[in-house]
């Protein structure tokens, strides 16, 4: 017997959880299947909107292609871009219903503008919502700012990201300085790790003079190693993992330490502002009644064909070798693109891995790519092509299926990378496809 519901939600990232969210707050009895776990986990917890609507050829990283208002380049996309299918309103109450369901963890809601948030590469990052932990690193403040990284993370060179920033002309003076983590951990210890060992303020050895265990705490020691550095700095930037639950009393205590506003600069995986992203979003999905199924992936699935076009009848999961059927009256695909394994690709052909949906593609593989690593690759905006309510389209140019619709990553027309539009996509399509599917059932 298939386990029932309304609507089956397949991925469990950005994408998939505003599908569900958004089709559970319509009323629908929603499941969710998730191969791993989030891929929100391993992302910077940035939520990018449109950065850059026309990217040159060197990436899109110079100023005359920045957007300071996401909104305002949407109708020059092209008509098959996924903002322009779901719709005019989409990016805008997709950010809405994130800003509902992330809470005050998060800032950039009391605008349409775009912020620019200093990352470890030195760069200006255009998003439209970031973590509250990185809020006194936006580019706008006019504060001098130091960039402090840990001799064990060889990812980050601080020095050379505050070199970058003042080339890229900041409004601000900006230093860098590299310290050794206080404690006694290993070179390779998990970032988990050491933010653990800030938000307990764990005691370390070798503390200075004075009352008994002065000095003594991994963010005293922290504190007293940056101090030397902090010059005229008004404001201290940190690898992202200042804690994990108790990320703002750490910021709030450095900051009282350092009598400098103290915040995060995002990282690469592991990403505790994306873990802290994560958990915030299925927290709000349990609250809003989505089961969930995580870890055991979709691996087949049975369809029926009727007077109004064929359907999806059901999922097959694989757990432990069990083969377990869930059964809907819709489905959202949400699997992600070529990065995500939502799309398979061999050297002829370039696949949707679920439900073999239709991926426009050239036919002569050497023009799937550009010369030059930042050329204009068509690989890039691979993926189906939907509906206005989000329905992969079939090279007849109707529905595959009557009841399945796509979001995030799996739908084409969009270099989201070069656009810094990934986050958005995933918001705007996962609103439209759950609605659209809750309504429907």
């Amino acid at each position: 017997m298939a386990i029932e519901s309304d609507v089956v939600v397949v991925g469990g990232g950005l994408a998939g959880a505003t599908a569900a969210l958004s089709a559970a707050r319509e009323g629908a009895h929603v499941h969710l299947i998730s191969a791993n776990e989030s891929t929100l986990r391993q992302a910077s917890g940035l939520i990018d909107a449109l950065g850059y609507p026309d990217p040159d050829a060197d990436g899109g990283s110079t100023a005359r292609g920045l957007l300071a208002d996401p909104f305002a380049g949407v109708d020059d996309l092209p008509e098959n871009h996924p903002y322009r299918v779901a719709g005019a309103d989409a990016l805008r109450e997709g950010l809405a219903l994130f800003d509902d369901a992330a809470g005050d963890l998060y800032r950039g809601g009391h605008t349409d503008r775009n912020a620019l948030v200093a990352t470890t590469a030195g760069r200006a990052k255009p998003t439209a919502r970031y973590p509250r932990s990185m809020a006194p690193g936006v580019v706008s403040d006019e504060r001098p700012m130091l960039l402090v990284g840990f001799e064990a993370d060889t990812e980050y060179d601080a020095p050379l990201a505050a070199e970058r920033l003042e080339a890229a002309g900041v409004p601000f003076d900006v230093a860098g300085a590299t310290i050794a983590f206080p404690g006694d951990h290993r070179a390779d210890a998990a970032v988990t790790r050491l933010a653990h060992a800030l938000e307990r303020d764990e005691r370390v050895a070798g503390g200075h003079g004075g009352t008994a265990g002065e000095g003594r705490t991994t963010r005293q020691r922290l504190a007293d190693r940056i101090r030397p550095h902090l010059g005229d700095a008004e404001r201290v930037g940190l690898p992202a993992m200042l804690g994990d639950a108790r990320i703002e009393e750490v910021r709030a205590d450095l900051s009282e330490r350092l009598d400098a506003a103290v915040f995060e600069v995002p990282t690469g995986p592991p990403s505790l502002p994306g873990i802290r992203l994560s958990d915030r979003l299925f927290d709000a999905l349990d609250e809003a009644g989505v089961s969930m199924t995580t870890g055991t992936p979709v691996v087949d699935f049975a369809s029926t064909g009727g007077a109004g076009g064929d359907r999806i009848d059901r999922v097959v999961i694989d757990r432990n070798g069990a083969r377990i059927p869930y059964s809907a009256e819709q489905y959202v695909l949400a699997t992600g693109g070529l990065v995500g394994k939502g799309l398979d690709s061999t050297r002829e052909r370039a696949t949707e891995a679920v439900f073999g949906c239709h991926v426009p593609q050239p036919d002569d593989r050497t023009d799937w790519s550009g010369e030059g690593a930042f050329a204009d690759h068509a690989f890039a905006r691979f993926g189906v092509d939907p509906d206005g309510t989000m329905r992969p389209l079939g090279t007849d140019g109707e529905p595959e299926y009557e009841n399945l619709r796509a979001a995030g990553g799996v739908v084409g027309g969009a270099d989201v990378a070069r656009e810094k539009s990934a986050s958005g996509v995933s918001l705007a399509t996962g609103l439209v496809a759950g609605r659209t599917a809750a309504e429907e059932t």
